[in-house]
């Protein structure tokens, strides 16, 4: 069943802090180790393993990052799903997609969810471009393309976005929320 974001955080808030694992290196992973590297701005990807909509999207993603990560831009995967009913979202999961579509950036795994509860995520994929000041300049979808529509995958609202990010621009208020599958939260 397919969820929309909402615009929830708004346009100018801070990045929340955070400090997760990455799941290739086994290395902690820091918000700001990442803003210290990527000067020009940042985008965090909530996504998963088992989701059609990322899948659909994946290499359109890592063509992205390879575009914009020489410019500056850093970009960072997070999945926040609870493995006990999706097992393939956990860590080894998380490895192995990585591994298998050549991902260039590093995937994390929010176990807390507390992450995910910060940046007030509701679906995978869901794309936060985050300005050289860590404020959001954009939350939005990849493109229009899903894996059941048929239009082609462009990636125009994120590249627009990164573009605008680059020149100093400001934050679009036309930006459409993301489509796809609802996280999978732990039940209390």
């Amino acid at each position: 069943m397919s969820t929309s974001a909402l615009d929830s955080m708004p346009l100018g808030k801070v990045m929340p802090c955070f400090k997760l694992v990455d799941v290739v290196t086994q290395e902690n992973f820091s918000s700001a180790a990442f803003q210290e590297k990527f000067p020009n701005g940042s985008v965090i990807i909530f996504l998963c393993n088992h989701c059609p909509y990322v899948k659909h999207l994946l290499e359109g993603i890592s063509d992205m990052a390879e575009a914009f990560l020489p410019q500056g831009i850093g970009f960072v995967g997070i999945s926040a799903n609870d493995p006990t009913d999706y097992p393939y979202d956990g860590p080894e999961g998380l490895r192995e997609m990585a591994a298998a579509h050549e991902i260039p950036f590093p995937i994390l795994f929010d176990e807390t969810q507390e992450v995910a509860r910060a940046f007030e995520v509701i679906c995978t994929p869901d794309f936060f471009v985050f300005d050289a000041d860590t404020k959001l300049f954009y939350h939005g979808r990849f493109d229009g393309s899903t894996h059941k529509n048929g239009i082609p995958m462009t990636g125009e609202d994120l590249k627009e976005a990164l573009e605008a990010v680059l020149k100093g621009g400001v934050p679009s208020c036309s930006s459409l929320p993301s489509l796809g599958c609802s996280i999978k939260w732990k039940l209390s």
